[in-house]
Protein backbone atom coordinates (compact mmCIF):
# COMPACT_ATOMS: atom_id res chain seq x y z
CA UNK A 1 0.00 0.00 0.00
CA UNK A 2 2.83 2.52 0.96
CA UNK A 3 5.92 2.49 -0.12
CA UNK A 4 8.72 5.23 0.93
CA UNK A 5 11.95 5.54 -1.00
CA UNK A 6 14.47 8.36 0.17
CA UNK A 7 12.25 10.39 2.40
CA UNK A 8 14.00 13.36 4.37
CA UNK A 9 13.39 16.42 5.41
CA UNK A 10 14.58 19.62 6.99
CA UNK A 11 14.32 22.84 8.15
CA UNK A 12 16.57 26.25 8.27
CA UNK A 13 17.19 27.49 11.66
CA UNK A 14 20.17 30.95 13.08
CA UNK A 15 22.35 27.41 13.76
CA UNK A 16 22.30 26.05 10.52
CA UNK A 17 19.89 23.13 8.48
CA UNK A 18 18.27 20.92 10.88
CA UNK A 19 17.14 17.60 10.15
CA UNK A 20 14.06 15.88 10.78
CA UNK A 21 14.01 13.18 8.70
CA UNK A 22 16.88 11.12 6.62
CA UNK A 23 16.69 8.32 4.17
CA UNK A 24 13.57 6.83 5.01
CA UNK A 25 13.00 3.66 2.97
CA UNK A 26 9.51 2.17 4.50
CA UNK A 27 7.07 -0.42 3.11
CA UNK A 28 3.50 -0.98 4.89
CA UNK A 29 1.35 -3.49 3.46
CA UNK A 30 -2.54 -3.42 2.96
CA UNK A 31 -4.02 -4.76 6.53
CA UNK A 32 -1.00 -3.85 8.41
CA UNK A 33 -1.05 -2.47 11.95
CA UNK A 34 2.31 -0.89 12.22
CA UNK A 35 3.25 1.37 15.64
CA UNK A 36 5.97 4.05 14.88
CA UNK A 37 7.93 4.88 18.39
CA UNK A 38 10.28 6.61 19.37
CA UNK A 39 11.81 9.53 22.04
CA UNK A 40 10.66 12.91 21.31
CA UNK A 41 11.93 14.87 18.64
CA UNK A 42 12.77 11.71 16.37
CA UNK A 43 10.51 12.30 13.74
CA UNK A 44 7.77 10.27 14.71
CA UNK A 45 5.05 13.41 13.97
CA UNK A 46 6.61 14.34 10.73
CA UNK A 47 6.83 11.52 9.26
CA UNK A 48 3.11 10.83 9.97
CA UNK A 49 2.20 14.45 8.30
CA UNK A 50 4.13 12.83 5.48
CA UNK A 51 2.22 9.60 5.36
CA UNK A 52 -1.23 11.68 5.76
CA UNK A 53 -0.15 14.06 2.67
CA UNK A 54 -0.59 16.99 5.39
CA UNK A 55 3.17 17.89 4.57
CA UNK A 56 4.56 18.84 0.76
CA UNK A 57 8.01 20.10 2.06
CA UNK A 58 9.99 17.06 1.74
CA UNK A 59 12.16 15.31 -0.77
CA UNK A 60 12.24 11.49 -1.91
CA UNK A 61 9.35 9.31 -3.41
CA UNK A 62 6.00 8.09 -1.77
CA UNK A 63 3.74 5.66 -3.68
CA UNK A 64 0.73 5.73 -2.35
CA UNK A 65 -1.43 2.07 -3.76
CA UNK A 66 0.89 2.89 -6.74
CA UNK A 67 -0.27 6.83 -6.74
CA UNK A 68 3.04 8.76 -7.13
CA UNK A 69 2.40 11.31 -3.98
CA UNK A 70 5.80 12.87 -4.76
CA UNK A 71 4.29 14.10 -8.14
CA UNK A 72 1.26 15.31 -7.14
CA UNK A 73 0.33 19.11 -6.28
CA UNK A 74 -1.29 19.86 -3.00
CA UNK A 75 -5.02 19.82 -4.60
CA UNK A 76 -4.05 16.05 -5.63
CA UNK A 77 -2.87 14.82 -2.78
CA UNK A 78 -5.83 16.61 -1.13
CA UNK A 79 -8.52 14.66 -3.12
CA UNK A 80 -6.11 11.43 -2.43
CA UNK A 81 -5.81 11.93 1.23
CA UNK A 82 -9.68 12.50 1.09
CA UNK A 83 -10.36 9.18 -0.28
CA UNK A 84 -8.31 6.99 1.25
CA UNK A 85 -7.44 8.37 4.78
CA UNK A 86 -8.85 8.65 8.52
CA UNK A 87 -6.96 10.55 11.02
CA UNK A 88 -7.10 10.07 14.56
CA UNK A 89 -5.79 12.68 17.02
CA UNK A 90 -4.80 13.07 20.88
CA UNK A 91 -6.49 16.01 20.93
CA UNK A 92 -9.72 14.23 19.47
CA UNK A 93 -10.10 17.54 16.92
CA UNK A 94 -14.25 17.56 17.54
CA UNK A 95 -15.77 20.83 16.27
CA UNK A 96 -17.63 22.33 19.55
CA UNK A 97 -19.55 24.02 17.51
CA UNK A 98 -21.12 20.66 15.89
CA UNK A 99 -23.32 18.26 17.64
CA UNK A 100 -21.96 14.40 16.93
CA UNK A 101 -24.05 13.73 14.40
CA UNK A 102 -22.89 16.54 12.96
CA UNK A 103 -19.41 15.93 13.99
CA UNK A 104 -19.83 12.53 12.49
CA UNK A 105 -21.55 14.11 8.84
CA UNK A 106 -18.52 16.81 7.77
CA UNK A 107 -16.14 14.30 6.41
CA UNK A 108 -19.36 12.91 4.28
CA UNK A 109 -19.94 16.79 3.55
CA UNK A 110 -17.24 17.51 1.14
CA UNK A 111 -18.22 14.01 -0.80
CA UNK A 112 -20.72 14.02 -3.71
CA UNK A 113 -23.10 12.17 -1.38
CA UNK A 114 -27.05 12.54 -1.39
CA UNK A 115 -27.95 14.08 2.05
CA UNK A 116 -29.87 11.12 2.51
CA UNK A 117 -27.12 8.73 2.11
CA UNK A 118 -24.90 10.80 4.44
CA UNK A 119 -27.97 10.34 6.95
CA UNK A 120 -28.05 7.08 6.55
CA UNK A 121 -24.34 6.45 6.92
CA UNK A 122 -24.26 8.53 10.54
CA UNK A 123 -26.86 6.27 11.38
CA UNK A 124 -24.80 3.02 10.83
CA UNK A 125 -22.07 4.16 12.34
CA UNK A 126 -23.69 6.36 15.68
CA UNK A 127 -25.08 2.40 15.89
CA UNK A 128 -22.19 0.63 15.30
CA UNK A 129 -19.92 2.68 18.06
CA UNK A 130 -23.08 2.25 20.34
CA UNK A 131 -23.28 6.07 20.37
CA UNK A 132 -26.48 6.84 19.37
CA UNK A 133 -27.55 8.42 22.81
CA UNK A 134 -25.06 11.11 22.42
CA UNK A 135 -25.88 11.60 18.79
CA UNK A 136 -27.45 15.47 19.47
CA UNK A 137 -24.92 16.42 22.61
CA UNK A 138 -21.72 18.38 21.84
CA UNK A 139 -18.33 17.42 22.66
CA UNK A 140 -18.10 19.93 25.90
CA UNK A 141 -20.91 17.75 27.30
CA UNK A 142 -18.80 13.85 26.75
CA UNK A 143 -16.10 12.68 28.64
CA UNK A 144 -12.16 12.40 27.22
CA UNK A 145 -13.09 8.74 26.17
CA UNK A 146 -16.60 9.34 24.79
CA UNK A 147 -14.84 12.36 22.66
CA UNK A 148 -12.34 10.05 21.66
CA UNK A 149 -14.63 7.22 20.69
CA UNK A 150 -16.47 9.98 18.39
CA UNK A 151 -13.06 10.59 17.08
CA UNK A 152 -12.36 7.43 15.93
CA UNK A 153 -16.04 7.11 14.50
CA UNK A 154 -15.72 9.95 12.54
CA UNK A 155 -12.43 8.48 10.64
CA UNK A 156 -13.85 5.44 9.41
CA UNK A 157 -17.12 6.61 8.47
CA UNK A 158 -15.49 7.11 4.63
CA UNK A 159 -14.63 3.40 4.98
CA UNK A 160 -10.86 4.80 4.79
CA UNK A 161 -7.86 2.54 3.48
CA UNK A 162 -5.66 3.81 5.82
CA UNK A 163 -6.12 4.71 9.39
CA UNK A 164 -3.28 7.52 10.86
CA UNK A 165 -3.44 7.51 15.12
CA UNK A 166 -1.01 10.17 16.88
CA UNK A 167 -1.41 9.35 20.29
CA UNK A 168 -4.85 8.16 20.14
CA UNK A 169 -4.99 7.52 23.70
CA UNK A 170 -2.67 9.75 25.17
CA UNK A 171 -5.59 11.83 27.49
CA UNK A 172 -7.19 8.99 28.47
CA UNK A 173 -7.23 6.97 31.31
CA UNK A 174 -6.27 3.11 30.73
CA UNK A 175 -9.72 1.37 30.99
CA UNK A 176 -10.77 4.23 28.04
CA UNK A 177 -7.50 3.86 26.07
CA UNK A 178 -8.03 -0.11 26.32
CA UNK A 179 -11.66 0.29 24.44
CA UNK A 180 -10.01 2.54 21.84
CA UNK A 181 -7.28 -0.12 21.21
CA UNK A 182 -9.48 -3.02 21.45
CA UNK A 183 -11.80 -1.21 18.57
CA UNK A 184 -8.69 0.01 16.10
CA UNK A 185 -7.63 -3.96 17.03
CA UNK A 186 -11.40 -4.78 15.44
CA UNK A 187 -11.30 -2.66 12.44
CA UNK A 188 -7.81 -3.91 11.43
CA UNK A 189 -9.14 -7.53 11.87
CA UNK A 190 -11.86 -6.19 9.34
CA UNK A 191 -8.89 -5.37 6.87
CA UNK A 192 -8.06 -1.28 7.68
CA UNK A 193 -4.62 -0.54 7.72
CA UNK A 194 -3.79 1.38 10.89
CA UNK A 195 -0.52 3.68 11.50
CA UNK A 196 0.01 4.54 15.19
CA UNK A 197 2.49 6.82 16.81
CA UNK A 198 2.40 6.16 20.65
CA UNK A 199 4.74 6.17 23.53
CA UNK A 200 2.99 2.54 24.91
CA UNK A 201 4.09 -0.72 24.97
CA UNK A 202 0.61 -1.75 25.93
CA UNK A 203 -1.03 0.17 23.09
CA UNK A 204 2.21 -1.26 20.50
CA UNK A 205 1.87 -4.74 21.46
CA UNK A 206 -1.82 -4.40 19.59
CA UNK A 207 0.10 -3.87 16.39
CA UNK A 208 2.28 -6.32 14.20
CA UNK A 209 4.79 -4.20 13.71
CA UNK A 210 7.25 -1.61 15.21
CA UNK A 211 9.29 1.02 13.81
CA UNK A 212 11.89 2.84 15.69
CA UNK A 213 12.96 6.45 15.09
CA UNK A 214 15.79 8.36 16.88
CA UNK A 215 17.50 11.66 15.05
CA UNK A 216 15.43 11.60 11.96
CA UNK A 217 16.54 8.03 11.13
CA UNK A 218 15.00 4.35 11.02
CA UNK A 219 17.14 2.65 13.52
CA UNK A 220 14.99 -0.74 14.25
CA UNK A 221 12.39 -2.09 12.87
CA UNK A 222 10.30 -5.66 13.68
CA UNK A 223 9.89 -6.90 10.49
CA UNK A 224 13.29 -6.46 9.78
CA UNK A 225 15.81 -6.82 12.71
CA UNK A 226 18.94 -4.93 12.69
CA UNK A 227 21.87 -4.65 14.93
CA UNK A 228 22.18 -2.48 17.99
CA UNK A 229 23.33 0.75 16.63
CA UNK A 230 23.10 -0.21 12.69
CA UNK A 231 21.10 2.49 10.72
CA UNK A 232 18.87 0.97 8.43
CA UNK A 233 18.77 3.23 5.39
Amino acid sequence: MIQLRGIEKTIKSPAGTIWLLRRINLDIEQGEFVTIMGPSGAGKTTLMSILGMLDDQWTGEYYFAGEPVHKMNRKQRSELNKKNIGFVFQSYHLLDNLTVAENLDLPLSYKDIKKSERASLVADTLDRFNIVGKKDLYPNQLSGGQQQLVGVARAVINKPKLILADEPTGNLHSDQAKEIMELFRQLNDAGTTIVQVTHSEANAAYGHRTIKLLDGWIVGDTARPVEAGALVT
